[in-house]
């Protein structure tokens, strides 16, 4: 009898790579037909079509601030991916979505956490997560969590418009380093939790940090974007202040702003820079380096 796996946050960063890799047998459990799984994707609109053209996935509505919507995006769920928007309300967010899904009967959960979440004291964004993660721990239902390092990604997300337009980013990281980690690993070590082989014990309970395979400073970033993209690219290293009217004038909430310079802080404080043997222990392969994800993202930034 096929499984039901629902991915949160499908339309997101993270959870579209966890889609596509699930529809592809040879990126996730050897041996397992399209067949033995339902792929449910859950989005804003139950008619997104952000998943059309990769076919055999169910998109499902699910808004977090419409009770309603849970208990029928939860149905018949066997293995939930659980991703909840960084946002000050993360741990309500999540208390509902666990209760939605002990209701529902879903078997397995894999939280998508944040590097440092068990550090002591913590900054904001990493106790919020812990606290999200004990929420978890005391449903009940058997969990794996995923605490990645900052994004590769991020790069496309945040700074690919002053890359274009102004040929620079701004960050105030000083010289830093960070083991920057790709999604697409992240979502291979997602996939390895969700198969169900894997996840009848091998990864049940576990918390994996989950790192790129070398810590580089933004200043190395920059050079890197600047040999694979074919154009120089530089780095700003910002005052503290200027970050903070930059966001504001943006428009970012001081929540956002402020959980997002202690994670400056610690940058700053070389807390980022460890190296995790994770990626390559779970999917078997090398973390995908900065140089190649500047390559296959290269038309992002020019």
């Amino acid at each position: 009898m096929a499984e039901t796996i629902l991915v949160t946050g499908a339309t997101g960063t993270v959870g579209s790579e966890i889609v596509k890799q699930l529809l592809s047998p040879a990126k996730g459990e050897r041996g397992r037909k399209k067949e033995d799984v339902v792929i449910k994707a859950a989005a804003r609109s139950a008619t997104d079509s952000t998943f059309e053209k990769f076919g055999g996935v169910q998109v499902v509505q699910l808004d977090y601030n419409k009770p309603n919507t849970l208990t029928s995006a939860f149905r018949g769920v066997d293995k939930l991916f659980l991703l909840t928007p960084f946002q000050s309300n993360m741990v309500g967010l999540t208390s509902s979505l666990v209760d939605e899904a002990k209701k529902a009967g879903v078997k397995y959960i894999v939280k998508q956490s944040v590097i440092g979440a068990d550090a002591q004291p913590g900054i904001t964004p990493s106790r919020l997560h812990r606290q999200a993660e004990k929420i978890i721990e005391e449903s009940g239902i058997t969990f794996t969590f995923l605490r990645p390092n900052f994004f590769m990604q991020n790069f496309i997300t945040f700074y690919s418009h002053s890359i274009k337009t102004q040929e620079a980013f701004c960050v105030p990281a000083g010289d830093a380093k960070t083991s920057f980690v790709d999604v697409r690993d992240i979502a291979g070590v997602a996939v390895q939790a969700l198969s169900s082989k894997n996840s009848e014990g091998k990864h049940t309970g576990r918390a994996y940090d989950i790192t790129g395979g070398k810590a580089i400073s933004y200043g190395n970033a920059a050079e890197v974007l600047s040999s694979e993209i074919g154009k120089k690219v530089n780095y700003v290293n910002i005052s503290d202040g200027d970050a903070r009217k930059g966001m504001k004038d943006m428009g970012v909430d001081d929540w956002t702003i402020n959980s997002t310079m202690e994670y400056f802080e610690i940058t700053r404080a070389g807390y980022l820079s460890d190296i995790s043997p994770v990626v390559e222990q779970v999917t078997g392969n090398k973390p995908i380096t900065f140089s190649q994800f500047a390559r296959d993202y290269a038309g992002a930034f020019k």
